[in-house]
C-alpha cells in the first residue's frame, strides 16, 4: 500500500482535495492528526479546543508510527496534514517511506479567508513559512523530488492538475476525483462543524475566483511576511 501525505496550509482547498481522494475506491483518508498534539504543545484557543484534545491522541510519537505505520485496509491512504501542526524541532524521520505532496496558495487570499473564519491571523496561524521548511526537510529525508500544486491551477483546470498529481506520485489517476457526493463524513476531524461547511455542501472543486481584496495594514504585513516562501515554492509547481 501507499501513504500519501499532502502539506497544506489551512483555508487551501485541503479538505476538497480530501474529498476528491477518498472518492477513490481504494483511497481511504487521515484528517489533521497532529492536531490535538498543536494544540496540546501551544495551547492556542482555536474553536473546538477541548473537543479535539478529547477526540485525538495528543502524543506526538504515537500518531507518528500510526500514520507511518499503522493498519491500513486500503491500497492507498491520503493523509491531509496542516504544516503548523508540525512544530519546530519535531521528528521527522517518520516522512521517510511516505510520498509527499504539497499543496500552496497566494497569501493574500489565505490571510483574508483565515480572518473571515477565525477572526485573526499570524504569519504562524497559515504555517506558509514552515511549509518552506518542511519541503527542504522532508526532500532531504527522502531523497525524492516532491511535486508542489498551486491551489488555483487546481480550481481552473482539476481534470489536467489532478492527473498530473498522481503522475507525479506515480498512482493511476481515477476520474472520480473529480467530483464526490455532497455532505459530512466520518473521517472528517471533530472540528468539521466549525470549518467545512461549504466543502461539506461541494460536490467537485470549486471554480477559481480571485475577488478583490481590501486587506488591512496588519494582513498586508503577514502576507508580505510569508510571500517569499510561497514564492520560493511556487516556482517548484506542477
Amino acid at each position: 500500500m501507499k501513504r500519501i501525505a499532502m502539506w497544506s496550509g489551512p483555508r487551501n482547498i485541503s479538505t476538497a482535495m480530501m474529498r476528491s481522494w477518498e472518492n477513490r475506491k481504494d483511497c481511504s483518508v487521515v484528517d489533521e492528526p497532529f492536531y490535538a498534539y498543536y494544540l496540546q504543545q501551544t495551547q492556542i484557543p482555536h474553536p473546538m479546543f477541548d473537543e479535539i484534545l478529547a477526540a485525538q491522541s495528543s502524543d506526538y510519537a504515537a500518531v507518528a508510527k500510526e500514520v507511518s505505520t499503522g493498519q491500513c485496509n486500503t491500497p492507498l491512504q491520503y493523509q491531509k496534514h496542516m504544516t503548523h501542526h508540525m512544530l519546530p524541532g519535531c521528528d521527522l524521520s517518520w516522512t521517510e517511506h511516505i510520498y509527499h505532496c504539497f499543496l500552496i496558495r497566494d497569501p493574500a487570499y489565505v490571510v483574508n479567508s483565515y480572518t473571515k473564519s477565525r477572526g485573526e491571523c499570524s504569519a504562524e496561524d497559515i504555517g506558509i513559512k514552515r511549509q518552506f521548511e518542511l519541503y527542504q526537510a522532508i526532500t532531504k529525508i527522502t531523497g525524492r523530488s516532491i511535486p508542489v500544486v498551486d491551489s488555483l491551477s487546481v480550481l481552473q483546470n482539476p481534470l489536467q492538475q489532478m492527473q498530473k498529481i498522481c503522475q507525479a506520485l506515480d498512482i493511476v489517476f481515477d476520474l472520480n476525483m473529480l467530483s464526490w457526493p455532497a455532505g459530512k463524513r466520518h473521517s472528517d476531524g471533530v472540528w468539521a462543524s466549525h470549518w467545512y461547511h461549504s466543502v461539506e455542501k461541494s460536490t467537485a472543486f470549486a471554480e477559481a475566483q480571485l475577488p478583490n481584496l481590501a486587506l488591512s495594514k496588519q494582513q498586508r504585513a503577514v502576507v508580505e511576511d510569508v510571500t517569499p516562501y510561497y514564492r520560493a515554492l511556487k516556482a517548484l509547481a506542477l
